[in-house]
This record gives structure tokens, C-alpha cells and sequence, in this order.
């Protein structure tokens, strides 16, 4: 799969991930990495609690949400 952004500028690179949001392929140079905030109930085993996860989306995307971004590390 290739980065559906670069097709539109008439290039080619190999997709290294899918936005969560609409699915098409993005690039390192298009990825939006973000954090989504997810919790688990207490007593519902060692994951419990509050967990920032890594969340991939692609430019247009990313610019819709932009009112409820968290950066997100790695």
C-alpha cells in the first residue's frame, strides 16, 4: 500500500500506517501520531486504569480534530 497524500502529488511511498479515522494510507511524512486517552475499570486485571494510546491519522484528518489533540511520544 502507498500513502494516499503523496499519490495526490503525484509521488510514491510505501504507507507505513492507516488512519484511524478514514483509513487511507500514510507515510512517515504524513503521519499524525496522537494520544487517545482509554480506561479501564478497576478489577478488570492489570491493565486497569488510565492509558494514553498511540493513535495514526492522516493529514486531513488530523486537521479536523485539531480541538482535541494530545501529542503522543514514540
Amino acid at each position: 500500500m502507498n500513502c494516499y497524500d503523496c499519490a495526490l502529488k503525484d509521488t510514491t511511498a510505501p504507507a507505513v500506517a492507516v488512519c484511524d479515522r478514514c483509513g487511507c494510507g500514510v507515510c512517515l511524512r504524513h503521519a499524525h501520531v496522537v494520544g487517545r486517552l482509554t480506561e479501564r475499570a478497576p478489577g478488570s486485571g492489570p491493565g486497569a486504569g488510565r492509558r494514553l494510546a498511540r493513535r495514526v491519522t492522516c493529514p486531513s484528518c488530523y486537521e479536523a480534530e485539531a480541538f482535541d489533540h494530545v501529542r503522543c511520544a514514540g
